[in-house]
């Protein structure tokens, strides 16, 4: 099967919705609480982003990211993304894939450059893809992240510059 990203729609909440929980709940990747429930995910996910899109192969959705505006006025040019995948669907590729198509996306949408604001530093693998594909760390915010069982880690800055 092949994997299609395509734009997200209302009723691919049901899928993603799990995926979120998931990764939420466990509290070791994003600064999201553990408890958030499924009406403020659905906001947070997918009505506060500009657009959101999912990774599916067979109508199955695998992998889900968003894409938004870092900060207004002088900012805009600057978008910010976060990415999931289902526990089943890792280790296939699709975070790169998902960070691949949204970089062409946010130059077709205008912007020139990709900031990740929050990144645990003890998430190696994020930490890993991220620089594999051209982010930076351009800056660290010690004991910024209260992971649920090593304590107090640094949360990373990643940037990149999207236009030539």
């Amino acid at each position: 099967m092949t994997i299609c990203i395509r734009q997200a729609t209302d009723s691919d909440f049901d899928q993603i919705w799990p995926i979120f929980n998931d990764v939420v709940a466990a509290g070791d990747t994003y600064g999201y609480r553990t408890d958030t429930g499924r009406a403020q995910a659905q906001h947070l996910w997918m009505q506060y982003p500009r657009v959101t899109y999912v990774a599916e192969e067979d109508q199955r959705i695998l992998g889900t990211y968003y894409l938004k505006t870092n900060h207004d006025g002088p900012g805009a040019h600057v978008c910010n993304c976060g990415y999931m995948v289902a526990p089943a669907a890792r280790g296939r590729g699709l975070a790169t894939r998902m960070c691949e198509h949204s970089q062409q996306e946010a130059v077709r949408m205008g912007y020139r450059a990709m900031q990740f604001n929050y990144v645990a530093a003890s998430n190696e693998g994020a930490v890993r893809l991220w620089t594999k594909l051209g982010f930076a760390t351009v800056g660290r915010l010690p004991g910024a992240f209260a992971h649920p069982k090593l304590g107090d880690v640094d949360a990373l800055v990643m940037y990149k510059w999207l236009a030539a």
